[in-house]
């Protein structure tokens, strides 16, 4: 009974000093009422300048700290710093917090700070990641197994990347691909899609989320062959089926194995 009674502090944090809010993909509509609730209770909302530009709408009389593009680092350890002092501090990040977001490197900064309890002060707000928004604008693109893997090799190495290509590869997993292409990675994802097509037909359905929640929201199926001249960017969103997936009259469609008789 102590050890459920543990566990179940473990999961409650009735006043936290700092939130890690999950946005969603960029819409007010797809944010959870946990996340308005931890922005509307903050005193300072902490993020990268775009995500911020998000948020102030909505609370334009709240303080606000923003960096740019790899200012990852001093965005955390200000809010980690901020909230020990006693404020009430909300960090967003764009789609979940824990998925590419910065859930994992405030655990990791956090010990820094005496003033700091991991279990009581600090509480993660999930949101709906890319893959998820995607792939409802898709269709059903990930409703068997699926991976989801970034193509950045900012913080991952490439050879390392190629690696976990093989092996979706070989397992026939849908995939879906954050952070796809950039002015500094314009030949990425043509090299995912050759080591992909070492193991699935070229006409594998795939499909492109751009913009996804926002006003330049668009999307569009092709085959795997013509993925690899594909222009892709940061706000780009790629998914790839299995053997199985299929296109149904312009959706895109995994089959979960239900006997359609």
């Amino acid at each position: 009974m102590q050890e459920e009674l543990d566990c179940a502090k473990t999961f409650s944090t009735p006043s936290p000093k700092l939130t890690v809010v999950g946005l969603g993909p960029g819409s007010p509509d797809y944010m959870s009422e946990a996340c308005r609730r931890a922005l509307e209770a903050a005193e300072l909302i902490v993020g990268y300048k775009t995500y911020i530009d998000l948020v102030v709408p909505l609370y334009p009389h709240k303080n606000y700290f923003q960096t740019g593009m790899r200012g990852e680092l001093e965005r955390c350890r200000e809010a980690l710093r901020l909230a020990s002092s006693g404020q009430r501090v909300a960090l967003v990040c764009s789609g979940d917090a824990g998925v590419y977001g910065l859930a994992s490197l405030i655990y990791e900064l956090a010990p820094d700070y005496q003033e700091i309890d991991i279990t009581e002060d600090i509480q993660i707000i999930p949101g709906i990641s890319a893959a998820l928004s995607g792939a409802a604008l898709l269709g059903s693109p990930l409703t068997n197994d699926f991976v989801v893997l970034s193509l950045s090799d900012l913080l991952t190495p490439w050879e390392l990347i190629c690696q976990r290509l093989e092996a979706a590869g070989q397992g026939d997993f849908c995939l879906a691909i954050y952070n796809p292409g950039s002015k500094s990675r314009v030949d990425h994802l043509r090299q995912a899609v050759d080591i992909l097509l070492k193991y699935r037909s070229p006409h594998t359905v795939c499909g492109i989320t751009r913009q996804i929640g926002r006003p330049e929201e668009a999307s569009q199926l092709m085959c795997l062959a013509d993925l690899r001249d594909y222009q892709a960017d940061m706000f780009t969103t790629i998914f790839v089926g299995n053997s199985q997936t299929q296109a149904i009259q312009g959706k895109m469609v995994t089959p979960r194995g239900y006997t359609l008789d």
